[in-house]
């Protein structure tokens, strides 16, 4: 094998990796940037060996307050490791509810401290109010689409907490949705996995700009739709 002198080495450029960008400076710039900074934060995980803590941590913070969903990362450890993908769609789903209950005692207990963080750095006023009349309608229906859809799913556990929602029927919604979400995503690698890994390595770039369109439009489907 060739050997690499000690001054090739030096005088090689460091690779770049997602996320080298500060993150405070990618905010400034452009909220989006920002997101886009997160978003590849969250996605450089996959090949750590901590992967599959960091996708229940991350499944956690997203039910109550972080921004970024989980399925990025577990698409991408479920490519890596097709067999797993039902193991890491249970590990989300199981972390998203209990963190969803996170949710739940800051709408509950804690928003007179937390809300004015909650808005409007992470969502509109007009957006919650919204969330709050929709809930009053619809209650475990709401939940549940929220869990299983791109709607902002922190925005509901908040907003069932501020409306007391019963902890059994809230456990129910979001297990129901979250487990519907996470393993048809499972089952889709499971069985798909090197044809889906082929279409995503090739379509990588405009995959992660659709992705990053449904995520913010899950904010502005509050907007327009309730």
């Amino acid at each position: 094998m060739e050997e690499i002198s000690a001054e090739e080495t030096a005088a090689s450029p460091p690779q770049e990796t997602p996320g080298t960008e500060p993150f405070f400076r990618a905010v400034l710039l452009s909220p989006v940037r920002g997101m886009r900074w997160l978003y590849e934060w969250v996605l450089s995980w996959a090949h750590s060996p901590f992967g599959a803590g960091m996708l229940a941590l991350i499944s956690f913070a997203e039910s109550s307050f972080f921004p970024i969903p989980p399925d990025p990362l577990q698409i991408a450890l479920s490519m890596e490791r097709p067999k797993r993908s039902f193991r890491y769609a249970l590990v989300s789903a199981l972390a998203s509810v209990l963190g969803a209950v996170l949710g739940w005692v800051i709408g509950y207990a804690l928003w007179g401290w937390l809300g004015p963080y909650f808005v409007p750095n992470i969502i509109s006023q007009e957006n919650m109010d919204k969330v709050h009349a929709f809930f009053e309608v619809w209650g475990f229906w709401a939940l549940f689409a929220a869990a299983f859809t791109p709607l902002p799913f922190k925005a509901f556990t908040i907003t069932a907490g501020m409306m007391a929602m019963p902890i059994p029927v809230f456990l129910v919604a979001c297990f129901i949705g979250r487990s519907l979400r996470f393993f048809a995503v499972g089952t889709l690698l499971f069985f798909f996995g090197p044809a889906v890994k082929g279409f995503i390595d090739k379509y990588f770039g405009i995959l992660s700009f659709v992705f990053l369109v449904m995520l913010l439009g899950g904010f502005y489907l509050i907007k327009f739709l309730l």
